[in-house]
């Protein structure tokens, strides 16, 4: 094997263990939206009341958020606003179908008018103009925005029912969208956005599945931090190592009495 093919043999091995170590850097900065065609929707599996109840708040939240949109239209003198009421309420035409399939699936009942909460809101944004308008609007919908979001996602996390799960999904995604959409307003008084409850004080030994993933943590923190400086070492004692030996090979032959090896002849 000649002296450069053991150089690039090292040299290939030194960047293979490098990629090894985890980088940051690398991480996508993209956060992806699942695909939809991963989630069945046959209608099989128990249906509970929390799950009908999901889907009768999908309908209700367009029955009065696509007229909120609307009145957006006319009643507002901000471009930005305009912009929102339009996007959100054609978003919640599109939500509103897919609730309806949902519920015709399930043989869910659905209302056609909103409740007695939602149509206050829309008599409040009726009776106001201009920028009294705009931050009723926008708190209204944010407010009703914020508190269907932990709504949605425990449904989420344990429906047993496939339609209600994909309805979850979708909703989930399109809450998201309003509230940033909502947001970039730049009239929320988050402020005044209620507060999350405190967490639950720690009682006994944690779950043995949160230890294990605090552990792992642990682990990759370790050798993300402290086992970097033994990686690079080894690394760049190995390639001392081998630049000493290569200079070792390559000087002998400069030296006094070195005999090169003679090739050998077979027959002939």
């Amino acid at each position: 094997m000649s002296v450069w093919r053991r150089l690039c043999d090292a040299a290939v091995l030194s960047t293979a263990l490098i990629m090894l170590v985890p980088d940051p850097v690398r991480a996508a900065p993209d956060v992806p939206v699942p695909p939809e065609n991963l989630l069945l929707d046959r209608g099989t599996g128990e249906i509970s009341d929390a799950d009908r109840d999901l889907v009768v708040k999908v309908r209700l939240a367009g029955l009065w958020e696509i007229p909120a949109g609307e009145m957006a239209q006319r009643k507002s003198n901000s471009a930005r606003i305009k912009r929102i009421g339009r996007n959100i309420a054609d978003q919640h035409a599109a939500l509103d179908e897919l609730a309806r399939a949902a519920a015709k699936e399930l043989k869910i009942a659905l209302p056609n008018k909103p409740n007695s909460d939602q149509q206050g809101w829309l008599d409040e944004m009726e009776a106001a103009q201009g920028p009294e308008f705009d931050a009723i609007y926008i708190d209204r919908l944010r407010s009703a925005h914020g508190k269907i979001f932990p709504a949605i996602a425990t449904i989420r996390s344990s429906t047993r029912n496939d339609t209600v799960r994909r309805l979850a999904q979708q909703a989930n995604q399109f809450v998201m969208t309003h509230m940033t959409l909502l947001e970039s307003s730049g009239i929320v008084d988050f402020a005044a956005l209620p507060a999350a409850p405190a967490p639950a004080a720690a009682t006994g030994k944690a779950p043995a599945q949160v230890l294990s993933a605090a552990e792992q943590g642990a682990n990759e923190d370790t050798l993300g931090g402290a086992d970097m400086p033994l990686i690079a070492a080894a690394l760049a004692g190995g390639l001392i190592a081998g630049i000493l030996v290569t200079r070792q090979v390559v000087g002998g032959r400069g030296r006094p009495g070195y005999r090169g090896r003679r090739p050998r002849y077979y027959g002939g």
